[in-house]
C-alpha cells in the first residue's frame, strides 16, 4: 500500500521513511503543497519499472520500423535517391544562404 508524505514530513521522518521502503518495501508519494511530485520506491522496484518502460519503447519502435518498412516498399531505390538528391540541394542551398546573411550581418 502506498504511503503520502510531504516533503517537509519527510525531511523530518527521513530515516524511518528510508528504512520502510527499504526494508518492508512501501512506496511513498512525496507531495509539495498537496500535490505528488515524486515517489520513493525500493531500488528493485525501479529497476522494473525501468525494465518495462525500456520493452514498451523498443515495441513501439518496432512497430514504427515495420510501418516505415510497409510505406517505404512501395517506393523504389531511384526514387528514394532522386528524393535524397534533392533534399540535400535544398538543405545545402539554405546553408548557404544563412551563411551569406551571416557574412553580410558581421560586415555592417
Amino acid at each position: 500500500m502506498n504511503k503520502i508524505i510531504g516533503v517537509t514530513e519527510l525531511q523530518r521522518q527521513f530515516r524511518t521513511v528510508f528504512d520502510e521502503v527499504v526494508k518492508y518495501h512501501v512506496p511513498y508519494v512525496l507531495t509539495r503543497g498537496s500535490r505528488p511530485e515524486a515517489v520513493l520506491v525500493p531500488y528493485e522496484q525501479y529497476l522494473k519499472f525501468a525494465q518495462a518502460d525500456e520493452a514498451g519503447v523498443l515495441k513501439r519502435f518496432d512497430a514504427l520500423s515495420a510501418r516505415l518498412d510497409a510505406v517505404n516498399a512501395r517506393y523504389s531505390d531511384a526514387e528514394v535517391e532522386m528524393d535524397l538528391r534533392a533534399a540535400t540541394k535544398t538543405v545545402r542551398a539554405r546553408k548557404r544562404d544563412r551563411e551569406k546573411h551571416a557574412n553580410a550581418a558581421r560586415r555592417r
